[in-house]
């Protein structure tokens, strides 16, 4: 059984940082890029980094790029995502999955965890 899960989530300053937390079970972790994405309320859900388990790549979004910085626990089958400088607009539910490197192959999602910036 597949479980992705988010943690970490809370509210913050403007300025101030958080660390979200997202652990993985029932996974072939090479087979997957850990992502996180994030939605605003009114607005579709957006990509905000990845990180392929297999190599370590990683992608930014360039709303976040230089701000965010994603990590990875290979003995805890942990992501990170660690959000520095945050603004009022990375106000979201951050949202963790794992995302299939092969065609046609199953994506699994977390419930998510809220980010609330103040300003």
């Amino acid at each position: 059984q597949v479980q992705v899960v988010e943690s970490g989530g809370g509210l913050v300053q403007a300025g101030g940082s958080l660390r979200l937390s997202c652990a993985a079970s029932g996974l072939t972790f090479s087979n997957y890029a850990m992502t996180w994405f994030r939605q605003a309320p009114g607005k579709e859900r957006e990509f905000v980094t990845t990180i392929r388990w297999i190599d370590e790549t990683t992608i930014y979004a360039d709303s976040v790029k230089g701000r965010f910085t994603i990590s990875k626990d290979n003995a805890k089958n942990t992501v990170y995502l660690q959000m520095n400088s945050l603004k009022p607009d990375d106000t979201a539910v951050y949202y963790c999955a794992a995302i299939s490197r092969d065609d046609g192959g199953n994506d699994y999602w977390g419930q998510g965890t809220q980010v609330t910036v103040s300003s």
